[in-house]
């Protein structure tokens, strides 16, 4: 699972308030959490809104690219069972690397995000996110994705989370997120089932094997943030923070279940648990920083503890930092 921070988050901090790897830690799974530099934006938000970073090949979504190469193979993890998530900035970024690199995705999760292409400068960004952008219908949505990378499918399984309360991201973005992969998928947009999950409305769309292909959370009364439901049983995840919120609903437990890497009778997403182990890291493995202007970060040699030392073990161990 690749987890994509929001703006002045870090991923050591998005890690701890979403409990990613305490979930991890109980099924099995790794984790790779990309970090942001100010030197690429002082805001520490990935450049979703940027056509060089959001496009196949270039930039920040290159450079990310790059990590979960490194990942799949240093981990023996296997290449079809990789999915993306992501909050705000990174939800934003987590749709751009759906549709520039979607052959590596098996599914992508989007919590209070935007669908890709609906900006391509700083007040197109502002635009968007207020939910006056110029988005296109659903075919002109779609036809960005397609238009993204030369794949011709399959396409990734999709997850929305969204807060009806959202007034930093407006709610609607979470609705051209759904049209534009249900016009990808070749779906239509009235979803196949809308039911009530922890009392938040859902709607689910099935393909025509009748596997569920998209998913879509608007929860009640929520604002900017990541819902959680914080707590240590099975289908409690998080810890509240600024844009972690309780909203009765952990989004990163019911994700990893929608993807099949947690829950009832999930299985170990083609990790051997005792390999990392045994290089004295979690299982959960986290490696830093995008940059622009090469495939991996130069990274202060400073002390470090606890979750920071992992992600500098990581990269350590990779041969990414000295």
């Amino acid at each position: 699972m690749v987890v994509l921070h929001g703006c002045t988050q870090t991923a050591a901090g998005y890690d701890e308030g979403s409990g990613w790897s305490r979930l991890a830690d109980r099924h099995g799974f790794a984790l790779l959490f990309p970090e942001q530099q100010r030197a690429n934006n002082p805001n520490l938000c990935f450049n979703w809104f940027q056509t060089g970073d959001t496009s196949r090949g270039s930039g920040e979504a290159a450079s990310i690219r790059a990590m979960i190469v490194a990942m799949v193979e240093r981990h023996d993890i296997d290449p079809r069972r990789v999915f993306v998530t992501g909050l705000s900035a990174g939800g934003a970024m987590a749709a751009a690397m759906l549709a520039t690199y979607p052959e590596v995705f098996a599914g992508g999760a989007i919590i209070a995000g935007v669908a890709y292409g609906c900006a391509s400068n700083v007040p197109e960004a502002f635009e968007c996110m207020a939910g006056r952008g110029d988005r296109g219908d659903a075919a002109e949505l779609g036809e960005r994705v397609r238009a993204a990378s030369p794949h011709k499918g399959p396409w990734p399984r999709i997850s929305v989370w969204h807060g009806s309360a959202d007034q930093t991201v407006a709610p609607g973005n979470s609705e051209a997120i759904v049209s534009q992969w249900a016009n990808v998928h070749g779906l239509s947009a009235n979803p196949t089932l809308t039911d009530r999950v922890d009392d938040h409305p859902r709607q689910v769309w099935r393909g025509v094997d009748g596997a569920v292909v998209i998913e879509h959370y608007l929860v009640t009364g929520m604002a900017h943030g990541t819902p959680l439901k914080p707590g240590t049983n099975e289908g409690e995840s998080g810890a509240t923070g600024a844009h972690m919120l309780d909203a009765g609903i952990s989004s990163t437990d019911r994700i990893a279940h929608f993807f099949g890497i947690a829950g009832p009778g999930a299985g170990v997403a083609g990790v051997r648990p005792a390999e990392l182990k045994s290089e004295g890291t979690s299982q959960s493995q986290a490696v830093a920083a995008p940059r622009k202007s090469a495939p991996w970060p130069a990274t202060k040699a400073v002390a470090a503890t606890g979750v920071q030392k992992v992600i500098e073990d990581a990269l350590k161990a990779a041969g990414l930092m000295r």
